[in-house]
């Protein structure tokens, strides 16, 4: 029986159907489901000013406008809407402290964002990253309709890819897709994604099982 309370974070490679896979799981479990878009909406909703939240596409912030933490994690710092310094640095703790409320208020599936990191201390959190080898990927991208050529494709997975890794390796002490900070990596060319996601779910009710 899972508990009350319970998050699966997934971290994804661009093009392995990460998001898709936690809908599913989402869906399956009935409980919420959060991917960048949703985060914006519903913290919009809770109250906060994001408005350029949206526009943060998990990319490191550039160091040149002020000394930043390489580690920094969780902030307990409301939003403010202060755009001085480095505004990339107010989203994170924005979106940081908004994900703890997410997790403290209903169970759910967060997509991105460091999510795992960012509940690295919280109970019953489940951590999985999504991957797949590159051609498949870029089937995927291209099947999706966000690049008609395989080496546009190819290209946009990579450079996708390297943000994400630079974003999240910039703000925890974790390295983005290394197998050893998840719970579970799965590699979404091996079976369906329906399968995969009950695969999934299976997984989070052995670990979390009251």
């Amino acid at each position: 029986m899972l508990p009350e309370k319970y998050v699966i974070t997934v971290g994804r490679s661009f093009g392995s159907g990460g998001r898709a896979l936690g809908k599913l799981i989402a869906d399956k479990l009935g409980i919420e489901f959060y991917d960048k878009k949703l985060l914006v909406k519903a913290a919009e909703k809770a109250g906060y000013n994001l408005e350029y939240f949206e526009k943060n596409e998990e990319r490191a912030p550039s160091i040149m406008g002020g000394i930043i933490p390489f580690s920094m994690g969780y902030y307990p710092m409301s939003w403010i809407g202060d755009t001085s310094g480095n505004g990339s640095d107010a989203i994170y703790r924005a979106q940081s402290e908004f994900i703890h409320e997410l997790a403290a208020d209903q169970p759910c599936v967060i997509v991105g964002r460091s999510s795992d990191y960012i509940l690295r201390d919280v109970d019953n959190v489940v951590n999985i990253f999504v991957h797949a080898p590159i051609d498949a990927c870029v089937d995927r991208i291209v099947e999706r309709g966000e690049c008609a050529d395989r080496n546009k494709a190819r290209v946009l997975a990579e450079r996708t890819n390297k943000l994400r890794a630079n974003f999240y390796n910039f703000y925890t002490d974790r390295r983005w897709g290394h197998a050893d900070t998840y719970d579970l990596c799965v590699d979404s060319s091996k079976l369906p994604l329906e399968q995969l996601a009950d695969y999934v779910i299976d997984y989070v009710k052995l670990r979390l099982d009251k």
